[in-house]
């Protein structure tokens, strides 16, 4: 298992090896903006999908939606410019709105981050098998399949690093960045230039408009609608801020560049493919089987609909040219790839959220390469559900996208302008305070201006599926409270409020190692067990898997004038077991004719989802130790209040059931009196 584990992931990397994988800005682009970018593949038809409702007559209002949505992007990279430079420890509005908002607003901008990077993933794999399937009859047929597999790619290739998956990414983003461009500067120089007249392959066909003679109102919901579809362009702008601290030195500098050139190119881009768009004379139908004709006859059902960027692509270099099959080929594989986005920022919020106790524990664990490999596990099953939930139906999962996005817009840079108010009030310098009001100002209209946006989406998509976006928010929200709930609760009911002398157990003689890992009740207890042993030698071991908990734990040692020495034992690829084994197998060495007792503090839950919330890494160590001779291993008990539930279904057990009834399988009956 280990050998197929390495095999695939590659070797384990040491913790202080965490600066060599940060990322540099060519690498980091791709890593973190290839969502975005990429979006220029179907934000396009999205806008000219819902216009065609009412004709071809409202295609010429596409471009106005297209300055309204670049004039949105610019705002909300800009804004998220000056989070990077005031927030660089990553986060991102999750950070920004729990800063200034408090508990429960951050985390309603975190439950709207999962959910969309949850439905990045889906949307993403969705489309690039979407757009693989017009070419390929198997993938088509076995759509849902060759999704999941898909996302378990990703999944793979994330979990071998960020830097390493960056690199191996790079390389099609950034040939889908050139092969737009080049699409868009070479249409734009056969127009303008050599005025050629390029017709795209349906210019010549006809809509049917499903609404005629609509009244203004009606007319400005479609509008609306339009722009809150073409909106799924700004999916993924946040993730950069997102993700600070994979940045090399400078970090935030580094960052912000990165987002300002992810943000000129994805406004390049789209304005371009959109002017291409209209130029070329691109018809698309919301139901092409009956509302386009081709030669006054409805298409019918054998149609396949090309998208926008295949049909520009068509119209500027030809339908069967080299430079057509490279955006072609470029287009579809950097759809799958758009996932990967996703693959860096749910990880990176997912240990925010596991440090601040509303995730589980392990989220905020890196794995052998050094990335956040639970959150990528947990992202990939919550993904892989969806897909499958959906039948990777591109069309119905759109619909539930950005409304996400714009929740975490709009109250990451209302934060903002309460975080330049407190700035405000304690700046005296005048040329400082005039920079702080010019960013408030930014801030302030971008929020204004997505909370707007926010408006609109949710009116307009709510009975297209938007509804599901905010359960899953509020499933999320439910979830993350009850873990902080019950985290909280252990917290208190460990609390040291009594001297450790209380704590006693009867004396004996060993060489005692007790494992601590913080001071609270049950560490206290331990040690007071081992202090009475009357052992020949007694020190308490910790493994600094994280340095800075490490030195905390010191600090406080000295601090409670503890009597018992302290030993820090360094634990480079962040596992526990091997380097306290290795300590205690040194030890034994040390003294061969005498007992080694390592001594573990443990509690006790009552509920079998308590148990997943706690890390059991104890249980891993026992089974070690029990392997090495001249060890013995004793557990410290300190049960929990819910521990009493357990020890009452024990009792209720022990009436009901005969001894061993449950291990041979005979549970269900009774013991006859």
């Amino acid at each position: 298992m280990a050998v197929t584990k390495r095999v695939i992931l590659g070797r384990a990397l040491r913790s202080d090896a965490l600066r060599e994988t940060l990322l540099r800005k060519r690498i980091a682009l791709p890593v973190f903006a290839s969502d975005p970018l990429s979006s220029v593949a179907y934000a396009p038809g999205e806008v000219l999908l819902i216009l065609s409702i009412a004709g071809l007559s409202w295609y010429h209002s596409s471009i106005w939606i297209t300055i309204g949505i670049i004039v949105l992007m610019v705002t909300v990279v800009a804004s998220y410019r000056q989070t990077v430079h005031a927030y660089p420890n990553g986060g991102g509005a999750y950070s920004v709105v729990s800063r200034n908002f408090g508990r429960r607003a951050g985390l309603t901008v975190g439950s709207a981050l999962l959910v969309d990077y949850v439905l990045t993933v889906a949307v993403s794999v969705a489309a690039g098998i979407d757009n693989l399937g017009s070419a390929v009859d198997f993938v088509k047929q076995h759509d849902v399949s060759c999704a999941l597999i898909v996302i378990a790619l990703l999944m793979v290739m994330n979990l071998r690093g960020v830097w390493e998956s960056g690199t191996i990414f790079a390389i099609p983003t950034y040939a889908f960045v050139a092969g737009v461009l080049g699409t868009v500067a070479w249409g734009a120089f056969r127009g303008l230039a050599l005025q050629d007249d390029m017709r795209a392959p349906t210019a010549d066909f006809d809509i049917v408009p499903e609404q005629t003679n609509l009244s203004a109102l009606a007319m400005l919901f479609l509008l609306l609608r339009a722009f809150s579809s073409g909106c799924a362009a700004l999916t993924g702008v946040e993730a950069i801020s997102n993700g600070v601290p994979a940045f090399r030195e400078p970090k935030e500098r580094n960052a912000a560049t990165t987002l300002t050139v992810m943000g000129v190119l994805a406004c390049t881009m789209f304005l371009g493919v959109m002017t291409l768009a209209l130029t070329t004379d691109v018809r698309l139908a919301e139901d092409p089987a009956h509302d386009l004709l081709i030669d006054g006859r409805p298409a019918g059902s054998g149609y396949h609909q090309e998208p926008v960027i295949a049909q520009v692509g068509a119209a500027v270099f030809g339908g069967h040219s080299v430079f057509f099959y490279f955006l072609a080929g470029a287009t579809a594989l950097v759809l799958f790839l758009a996932a990967n986005t996703a693959y860096n920022g749910f990880p990176v919020l997912g240990s925010l959220l596991a440090q601040d106790r509303f995730l589980p524990r392990q989220l905020h664990t890196r794995g052998d390469r050094l990335a956040f490999s639970n959150g990528i596990v947990f992202l990939t099953i919550l993904a892989g559900g969806l897909v499958a939930a959906f039948d990777a139906n591109v069309n119905q999962l759109i619909q539930l996208y950005i409304v996400g996005v714009f929740v975490s817009f709009t109250f990451s840079q209302s934060g903002m302008v309460k975080h330049y108010n407190r700035l405000l009030g304690e700046e005296q310098d005048a040329a400082a305070r005039r920079r702080i009001y010019r960013s408030r100002a930014l801030s302030g209209f971008g929020a204004g201006l997505c909370a707007l946006v926010l408006f609109i989406v949710l009116i307009t998509k709510f009975t297209q599926g938007a509804w599901v976006s905010l359960v899953g928010m509020a499933l999320f929200y439910g979830l993350m409270t009850v873990i902080r709930r019950h985290y909280d609760a252990v917290a208190e009911e460990l609390a040291v409020n009594e001297p450790p002398e209380h704590l006693g157990m009867r004396p004996s003689q060993v060489h005692a190692v007790v494992l601590v890992s913080k001071i609270h009740k049950p560490t206290l207890r331990a040690l007071s067990y081992a202090r009475l042993l009357r052992a020949d030698s007694l020190v308490a071991v910790t493994i600094a898997v994280d340095p800075d908990e490490a030195r905390e734990l010191k600090a406080e040692w000295r601090r409670r004038h503890l009597d018992v020495p302290l030993k820090v034992i360094d634990a480079p690829y962040r596992e526990i077991s091997h380097p306290f084994v290795k300590y205690v197998k040194e030890l034994r060495h040390t003294h061969p004719n005498d007992v080694v007792s390592v001594i573990i503090p443990e509690y006790v839950v009552g509920h079998w989802w308590e148990a997943v919330l706690h890390n059991q890494s104890a249980l891993r160590l026992k089974g070690r130790l029990l392997l090495t001779p001249g060890v013995t291993v004793t557990s410290v008990p300190w049960q929990l209040h819910s521990a009493e539930a357990a020890r009452e279904r024990a009792k209720r057990g022990s009436r009901r059931q005969a001894p061993g009834a449950i291990r041979r399988g005979s549970g269900g009956h009774r013991v006859r009196p």
